[in-house]
């Protein structure tokens, strides 16, 4: 059962962000904050420590394309790593050419694949 199921829809997940002083951070900080009292990362902390452990396991014109969506992850929000959104991002990444996209980054099923596998950085434990 969700959270939303539990009546924590989305409105109360952002009141309780501003009520914890954590709007910076993404729901994944929120949860630990309430459950844990772990202090929340913003999500500029959070992008910058996953950058560190992306360039170690991604190519030079990967990284670039996940600092993109990384910069979209800080100033949007945990939506911004939905699956939905990838197709917009590299639209905007690469000015509406798909093609383009395919050019620098490889088939669509690797993309995808970049654009899923990089997320676990933003949430592993520091080492």
């Amino acid at each position: 059962m969700g959270l939303t199921e539990k009546g924590f829809g989305k409105d109360h997940l952002l009141e309780m962000q501003k009520i914890i002083d954590a709007e910076k951070s993404d729901l994944f900080d929120e949860l630990a904050h309430v459950a844990y009292a772990l202090e929340p990362l913003t999500r500029k902390e959070r992008a910058d420590r996953a950058m560190a452990l992306i360039s170690t396991h991604f190519n030079a014109r990967q990284q670039v394309f996940l600092d993109f969506v990384l910069s979209h992850y800080v100033a949007q929000g945990v939506d911004e790593l939905d699956q939905a959104k990838l197709r917009p991002l590299l639209l905007l990444k690469y000015h509406d050419s798909i093609t383009d996209a395919v050019a620098d980054l490889g088939k669509p099923e690797a993309i995808g694949k970049v654009f899923c596998s990089f997320q676990r950085y933003l949430y592993e434990e520091e080492a």
